[in-house]
């Protein structure tokens, strides 16, 4: 199955759990399947993303919207896209994506290279490990965990 094909099985399963037959999910239970990062500039969001997470993108057009997928991983956890079009508009006061890094410092450093800047500094949280927020090439607000 394709990332996309992966993608729209996450999202239908979102769609079931939804429904009036819902369950309640035990609390080991991950309910985030899919986040939609708003860009304005595609080419410029995905240079900036591979960058900094130093991953690859895949881009695709998804109901008439221009969109960069995320790698899909197996197992729990949750991917997203990078999405393009008019209802998609940049923000550092919405919701705030917290991103998996091996090493903060590093992503931090990237991030800035690539042209974002950094919001908050990276922090300590104890057993979880660090975090960080940055501004991205398009004016989102993106968390960084490292655990």
């Amino acid at each position: 199955m394709t990332r996309h094909g992966h993608l729209l099985a996450a999202l239908a399963l979102v769609a079931c759990a939804s429904g009036p037959t819902q369950q309640r999910s035990s609390s080991m239970d991950n309910p985030i399947r899919y986040v939609e990062i708003p860009v304005t500039d595609m080419a410029r969001a995905i240079a900036f993303y591979e960058r900094v997470f130093d991953l690859d993108l895949e881009r695709d057009i998804v109901d008439g919207y221009e969109m960069a997928l995320f790698p899909l991983a197996d197992g729990p956890g949750a991917t997203a896209a990078l999405a393009k079009g008019d209802v998609y508009i940049p923000s550092k006061t919405g919701t705030i994506p917290y991103i998996r890094v091996g090493d903060i410092e590093t992503a931090l450093e990237r991030a800035l290279a690539a042209g974002g800047s950094v919001l908050y500094p990276r922090k300590a949280i104890g057993a979880q490990g660090f975090v960080a927020e940055i501004e991205d090439s398009e004016g989102n607000r993106i968390a960084l965990h490292q655990e």
